[in-house]
């Protein structure tokens, strides 16, 4: 029975992360609908990433050092009132730059959620369920892809932007609820100190994770923030079928999540390196290849499958070689989150001063050097680890 409870903590947590990171990539299917109400260009706002980027990339390092010896359950219950909270100031925001300031409290609840959740797996199952358990939490980044931000998208279509951010506000209070009742009392093992998110970077394993995250991340938001144009004047596609093609390139994220989930556990390094590289690929190639409906959909699924992988495999790196998990999950929160909110920003001012396809381009040429930082490491440093 205390199993069982335990799994269903783990599905509060990923309920969380599934609410969260529908939340900070719900304005990339809404984008051209918001910049229309609130009187901005596209370009500007691709600023509703950005801002909740930047500030969850501050609050994960920060907000675990702050909070101390407070029961990780007591935080995460918080930080999900807290984003209950911003969702509704979204909706309610009556210009674009009270909409960025609502915007900036969800990023807080995203980095701060992120930072915990991210080690909290080998603390609720056992050490041989592990894989399984990342999977599920992790499931909940492609779960919003494939449920989150497409089916956002399409109410925001038959509805409005403002009825979106003000259910996903619903949603997040409930999520507070089942966090308190299903998680057990977690006081931290060690309190994180700033000192030891900078000793992690000693580490020449999270070094190169924490690289290769950021320009994998980085690179995806550059071209994925504009996928609803990119779609449509790259592939020809109508705006109307935008969301089902977005639900779709979640669902394709979802199956990666799960295959990767299953590589990692036995080929952490393997697992990782194939990410950058198939990016690489698909997005390079999509403008020249992906120039018919057709060929843009099936690039689009490829490149959701890949992208979807990433976190779990990440995870799963530094569960096998950080001295400090705790530590090292905030820190790679930090990164993953800020590489968010600037590749929304570079993606937003290549997109006004040149072109998608342009815009693309500089993409893989991130991607790229990923390749490099990952082929330079050697895979012994990696899948010799063990779950910590």
């Amino acid at each position: 029975m205390e199993q069982q409870a335990r799994w269903w903590a783990v599905i509060a947590v990923m309920s969380g992360i599934f609410l969260l990171v529908t939340a900070e990539q719900l304005p990339i299917g809404l984008l051209s609908q918001v910049a229309l109400d609130l009187g901005v260009t596209e370009g500007t706002a691709g600023l509703m990433v950005t801002v909740p980027g930047v500030v969850a990339a501050l609050s994960a390092p920060l907000l675990p050092v702050a909070v101390g010896r407070l029961d990780r359950r007591v935080m995460l219950t918080g930080l999900m009132i807290s984003m209950t909270f911003g969702s509704v100031l979204s909706a309610m925001a009556e210009s674009f730059v009270l909409l960025l300031a609502a915007r900036a409290l969800i990023g807080m609840s995203i980095g701060g959620f992120w930072a915990i959740a991210g080690s909290i797996a080998p603390r609720l199952v056992p050490e041989e369920k592990v894989a399984r358990a990342m999977t599920i939490i992790f499931g909940g980044v492609t779960a919003a892809s494939v449920l989150g931000v497409p089916l956002g998208t399409l109410l925001g279509d038959i509805s409005s932007w403002r009825w979106v951010f003000g259910g996903l506000g619903g949603f997040s209070l409930l999520t507070a609820g089942l966090i308190w009742l299903w998680l057990p009392t977690l006081p931290p093992r060690e309190p994180v100190r700033l000192g030891m998110l900078f000793q992690q970077v000693f580490n020449r394993g999270v070094r190169v994770a924490v690289l290769t995250t950021a320009c994998v991340v980085v690179g995806h938001f550059v071209a994925y923030t504009f996928i609803s144009p990119i779609l449509q004047d790259i592939s020809g596609i109508e705006q109307r079928n935008v969301s089902t093609l977005l639900l779709l390139y979640g669902a394709a994220g979802l199956i990666g999540n799960v295959v990767a989930g299953m590589k990692a556990a036995r080929n952490p390094y393997a697992a990782v390196l194939a990410i950058p590289v198939l990016l690489l690929l698909v997005v390079a190639s999509y403008p020249l290849l992906g120039t018919q409906p057709v060929s843009g959909v099936a690039l689009l699924m490829v490149w959701g499958a890949i992208f979807g992988s990433i976190s779990v495999s990440i995870q799963t790196w530094i569960l096998r070689t950080a001295p400090n998990t705790e530590a090292a999950t905030a820190l790679m929160a930090f990164v993953f989150n800020m590489s968010i909110g600037v590749g929304a920003l570079i993606g937003g001012r290549v997109v006004d001063a040149t072109s998608l396809p342009t815009t693309m381009w500089a993409a893989a040429v991130l991607f790229l050097i990923g390749v490099v930082l990952v082929a330079r490491t050697p895979s012994r440093l990696v899948n010799g680890g063990r779950i910590r």
